[in-house]
Order: structure tokens, then C-alpha cells, then sequence
């Protein structure tokens, strides 16, 4: 497994420390136990505030676990230091909806600039990697193109690219067709299925239910604090 949550609470941070700590702070989330396999894609859906973003939080730490058992991608995340966190980050993907690319670089280089940031050398194969990746994600034409030389759809492919340089695990993916329009998240959606068939897995929330209806696979509903595993076969059935 890629994910293994066992009796998971998450918390917002407490309003007067900013901290996360057991009984402090808003409760979001409890009892919250869902595992991910290998090459598995997995669907978040709920209402906004339903917790969705915050429990993606807690899988790539930005919010500490502090309740529960929580290990992704080899790493514990309730024994997580602050100084692991980077580390953490080189072996699993993530994108965000709004891309969050560095607008003051080109495509070759805002990948390159990731990759310096997490520990790459050679140059050599800093360049066959980044020709790999923009191969994968359809870019290859566009690697000396500004971001905003780009469309909606092509920087969400970029930031795509930037998840995949480190070869991760797994991708923890939020809302990330939430500024798309539908052709454009209909070429974020392939290319996701073709990177979970190479043995990738992804964890994506969406408030898109059609992505689901074209894309089936596993869904988790949030609701009322709490997850549910659907039966989305026969949901759409």
C-alpha cells in the first residue's frame, strides 16, 4: 500500500497557537481509515469545508498528524520531523488547481529549478528527465514557452510534468481540472489514467461528478466529518 490511514482525526490549527494539536483546534475529520494501492486511482468528493483538502494536506504535511496511523509512501507521517518533510515531498507528487508555476521562468526551467531544489546534479540527465516528462504530459513542443504562453490546460499538464520528475509513488492531486474547461480537463483526465496505468497512483478531489462518470474508479465521500467508501458502480448504473 501506498497509503495506509488507521483511525485518522485531522485538525484545523488552533485560532490563538496557529498549532495542530490533539483536542486543540477545530476537529475536521475523525476515524478516518482508507488505504491506497499501488497503480490505484482514487477520487475525494464532498461539499467545500467538508475536509477533503485538509486530510490531502495532512498526506503531504502541511498539516502534522496528530491522531492515527498514517504511513505514505514508506514514510510515518504522525513520526514526521520538519526536517523530513522535503524528503517526503521528492517521493510523492503534487498539484494544486491553481499550477502554482513560476511565472519568471519557462517551461524548461521551472522544471529544472524543481529539480536542482530536490538534490538533482548531472545535467545530462536533468535534460533527458525533463524531455521524458514533456514528452509524457504532451509539452514536448512547448519547453522554451513562457507560462502564460500557454493555455488553462497545457500549465495544468506543466504541473503535472513538475509532479512526476522524482518518480513518485503517488500523486495527490486537488481540484485539479477546477479551472478547466472540458476539453481541458478531458486531456488532464487521460493523461492521468495512462500515468496510473504505469503503475503510478493518484489521489484526486474534484466536485466534477462527470470526471467520475467518463473516469470511473474507487470514490470517497466526505461528509458530516467522517469518509464513506461509494459504490459507484452502481451509483452510475
Amino acid at each position: 500500500m501506498v497509503i495506509e490511514l488507521k483511525n485518522v482525526s485531522v485538525y484545523h490549527p488552533d485560532a490563538l497557537s496557529g498549532k495542530v494539536k490533539k483536542g486543540g483546534g477545530d476537529l475536521v475529520l475523525s476515524n478516518v481509515t482508507l488505504s491506497v494501492g499501488e497503480g490505484e486511482m482514487v477520487y475525494f468528493i464532498g461539499k467545500v469545508g467538508s475536509g477533503k483538502s485538509s486530510l490531502l494536506k495532512v498526506l503531504y504535511a502541511e498539516l502534522p498528524l496528530v491522531e492515527g496511523y498514517g504511513p505514505i509512501a514508506g514514510f510515518d507521517l504522525r513520526q514526521m520531523k520538519r526536517s523530513d518533510i522535503a524528503t517526503l515531498r521528492r517521493n510523492i507528487g503534487i498539484v494544486f488547481q491553481d499550477n502554482q508555476l513560476l511565472t519568471d521562468r519557462n517551461v524548461f526551467h521551472n522544471l529544472h529549478y524543481v529539480m536542482q531544489a530536490t538534490g538533482w546534479k548531472n545535467e545530462v540527465n536533468m535534460r533527458r528527465k525533463i524531455e521524458q516528462v514533456l514528452e509524457l504530459v504532451g509539452l514536448q513542443n512547448k519547453i522554451y514557452k513562457m507560462p502564460f504562453e500557454l493555455s488553462g490546460g497545457e500549465q495544468q499538464r506543466l504541473c503535472i510534468a513538475r509532479a512526476l520528475i522524482n518518480n513518485p509513488k503517488i500523486i495527490l492531486a486537488d481540484e485539479p481540472t477546477g479551472n478547466l474547461d472540458p476539453a481541458a480537463t478531458d486531456e488532464v483526465m487521460r493523461l492521468f489514467k495512462r500515468i496510473v496505468n504505469g503503475g503510478c497512483s493518484i489521489v484526486m478531489s474534484t466536485h466534477n461528478l462527470n470526471i467520475i462518470e467518463e473516469y470511473p474508479s474507487r470514490t470517497i465521500r466526505f461528509s458530516k466529518g467522517a469518509v464513506e467508501e461509494l459504490d459507484i458502480a452502481s451509483i452510475l448504473s
